[in-house]
């Protein structure tokens, strides 16, 4: 889930998204101040726009908004008052994690590609990296699913010549560290970080 607010650029209205959806299953549905946006085919939501937003609640950020737990229960209120009965659900769990290589292997189909196993404490995940300083036993910085990057690009699950991909194994540039190396590559850790600890810099 991912919410945005510009009251310049868009107006005063409030963006959530909840999952990508093609143009042509796209369908509305308007009560009020909500339009709900669903996938015509499957009737499952992938997001709801909420006008006036600024009438519910005041709404300092502008561009990607912080998602909390009083944010959420006052999404849920706005869209009750509105006349919908669904609610949202969010994983506030942290985006940015310790991670563990577990293992690395080439990729069938790419050259330049690997497949790693990455441990993040909670659960192994299977990423596809293309950094060529990757190696089994580092510590990297993982961005995981739902998670958005400094440069505004929201992490998926993919697939890369036909292999499944769930996050990504952050460089220092794609962090948007200060000072961060120029030479590609991803951002090593030291081996005492702990795995699955979030990632503050």
């Amino acid at each position: 889930m991912n919410v945005f607010y510009n009251l310049e650029g868009v107006g005063d209205t409030l963006l959530i998204s909840l999952k990508d959806i093609s143009l042509e299953n796209r369908d509305i549905e308007t009560k009020e101040d909500v339009v709900r946006i669903f996938n015509k085919q499957t009737g499952e939501t992938a997001g709801f726009n909420i006008f006036q937003a600024s009438t519910y609640s005041p709404i300092i950020e502008n561009g990607v908004v912080e998602i909390t737990e009083e944010m959420i229960k006052q999404i849920n209120q706005i869209l009750q008052k509105n006349g919908f009965s669904e609610t949202v659900e969010v994983d506030l769990s942290p985006k940015f994690v310790v991670g563990h290589v577990l293992t690395k292997e080439k990729h069938p189909n790419a050259d330049k590609l690997n497949i790693c196993q990455v441990d993040i404490g909670s659960e192994t995940l299977q990423i596809v990296c293309g950094a060529h300083n990757v190696e089994q036993g580092q510590k990297v910085v993982v961005a995981k699913v739902g998670a958005v990057m400094p440069s505004g690009l929201v992490i998926k699950d993919a697939e890369l010549r036909g292999v499944a991909s769930s996050g990504m194994i952050c460089s220092a540039k794609e962090l948007d560290i200060p000072n961060a190396p120029q030479e590609k590559g991803i951002l090593v850790l030291n081996e005492d970080r702990d795995t699955g600890t979030p990632f503050l810099g």
